[in-house]
């Protein structure tokens, strides 16, 4: 005798329905989890070979770079190296393509002292220079760099300028200012840019002469007094020399900047917290 429900075609009709459905849903997944895992090697392709986002932690590179500025650094102009892709996986040694950093570079690198962590910092002495530091002046290669006297550099006080080893002062409406001493070094072949020096007695502003090796180069943070770069070692906390192979890329272009005084809860503040005179600077 025959079961009535499973004779029934309505039955089928309805399990045919839903083996469909469940089909269709097994095949959306599937097309989403395709679209992410798209979307991410894109991605992951684009910040490997293309550009790279950054974030500005410190006052180092004052005043080019303010605490909260975020800018894009390029990958192709050094090439490539391990350090190029995320992790840092040892796939191979040395750098392909792209030429070598050029003195007055902005430039992203791995520090030395874990091959991990990201500085930016000015490229200052090439491979086989002779760096040294006197009274605050910088040297190459026992010529001294023109440093000329400019006006001050004066900025806002805000979550994002702590305004280390600088002068705090109230201006005339009220407000909390950081004035520094700030001059204009020209490097060998023109180049220009602005440096912070308002500590006489900074524990960098006299050295040893440093000899750059081969395959290396001497950074330095435009923020004289508060900069840890090439010229103290890692053990005293600073970077020593950078190898080649640890440059990620140059600095390009600031794609945003904010003071820190946003709240992540006040949507409106995120309008006036930035710094939107800064956004598409180049370097």
């Amino acid at each position: 005798m025959t079961d009535p429900e499973t004779a029934d075609p309505s039955n089928d009709a309805s399990r045919a329905v839903h083996q469909a459905r469940g089909e269709q849903m097994l095949g959306s997944m599937k097309e989403g989890l395709r679209t992410i895992v798209g979307a991410v090697l894109i991605a992951l392709f684009l910040r490997s070979f293309g550009y790279e986002p950054f974030n500005i932690p410190s006052e180092s590179m004052l005043p080019r770079l303010y605490v909260g500025d975020y800018l894009f650094v390029a990958k192709w102009p050094y090439g490539y190296s391990r350090y190029s892709f995320p992790m840092g996986p040892p796939i191979f040694e040395g750098r392909i393509a792209g030429s070598a950093p050029e003195r007055g570079d902005v430039a992203v690198f791995k520090t030395p002292s874990d091959n991990r962590t990201d500085f930016i910092k000015r490229v200052i002495g090439l491979p086989g220079d002779i760096v040294q530091m006197r009274g605050g002046a910088l040297y190459l290669n026992g010529d001294a760099v023109p440093k000329r006297r400019v006006a001050d550099f004066v900025v806002p006080q805000s979550p994002n300028m702590a305004c280390l080893k600088g002068e705090v002062f109230v201006d005339e409406s009220g407000e909390r200012m950081c004035r520094y001493l700030r001059y204009e070094e020209t490097l060998p072949g023109g180049r220009t840019y602005f440096v912070l020096d308002s500590d006489p007695a900074s524990p960098g502003d006299d050295t040893a002469p440093f000899v750059v090796p081969e395959g290396h180069y001497f950074m330095m943070g435009d923020n004289r007094d508060n900069s840890s770069d090439s010229r103290f070692s890692i053990a005293e906390g600073g970077v020593s020399f950078v190898p080649a192979e640890n440059f990620v890329g140059r600095a390009e272009i600031m794609f945003f900047s904010t003071d820190g005084s946003a709240s992540w809860l006040l949507p409106w503040t995120w309008v006036s917290a930035a710094r939107w005179e800064r956004i598409g600077r180049l370097f």
